[in-house]
C-alpha cells in the first residue's frame, strides 16, 4: 500500500519524467523526488547503462552490504571498483538542478533528452536512447519475466 508516496513508513520513489541535460551538465530533477532525496544524495553508475541516484540513507545500506564483501574475491573488488568510483555526492541548486559529472554523462550516454525513473529506493537517469531501447527490448518478456520473479497468488 502506498500512502502520500510512504510505504510502510519508508517511502518509494517511482514514476518516469522526461527532461533534458543543459549544456553545463544540469538536470532538473522533479520536484516529487527532490523532496524524497533530500538535501544530499549519491549519483553513480547503475546497471544497464544508466545512472543510479540514491538518497544518503539508502546509500549508508548500500555501502554497508559493500563492506561486507570479501576484497580477496575478484568479482567484489571489481564490482566496488565500477561502483564506486563514479559516486558523487550532490545536492541541488535553487532552480532544482543537478549537476552530473562529466564521467557519468559519458558512461550513460546521455546527449541531451533524458529519462528519470523511480525504481522504488533509488532513481535511474536514462538517455531517452537507451531507456526506450531497453523498455521495448523488455517489454514483451514482461509476461515471463513476472512469472520467474512471483509466485502464483502473490503478487
Amino acid at each position: 500500500m502506498v500512502i502520500c508516496g510512504e510505504k510502510w513508513g519508508d517511502f518509494m520513489l517511482m514514476g518516469e519524467y522526461h527532461h533534458n541535460v543543459d549544456e553545463k551538465n544540469r538536470l532538473i530533477i522533479p520536484s516529487k523526488f527532490r523532496y524524497e532525496l533530500g538535501e544530499k544524495f549519491i549519483i553513480t553508475r547503475g546497471l544497464d547503462g544508466c545512472l543510479f541516484v540514491y538518497p544518503l540513507t539508502e546509500w549508508n545500506k548500500i555501502t554497508e552490504q559493500l563492506n561486507s564483501l570479501p576484497f580477496t574475491k575478484k568479482d567484489a573488488r571489481a564490482f566496488m571498483r565500477f561502483f564506486l568510483s563514479g559516486a558523487t555526492e550532490c545536492e541541488f541548486d535553487r532552480q532544482g538542478r543537478v549537476n552530473i559529472a562529466s564521467p557519468l554523462i559519458t558512461y550513460a550516454n546521455i546527449e541531451k533528452e533524458c529519462v528519470i525513473i523511480g525504481v522504488n529506493d533509488r532513481l535511474e537517469i536514462w538517455s531517452k536512447t537507451n531507456w526506450e531501447k531497453f523498455f521495448n527490448d523488455k517489454q514483451d518478456d514482461l509476461s515471463d519475466i513476472a512469472e520467474n520473479l512471483f509466485e502464483v497468488g502473490n503478487i
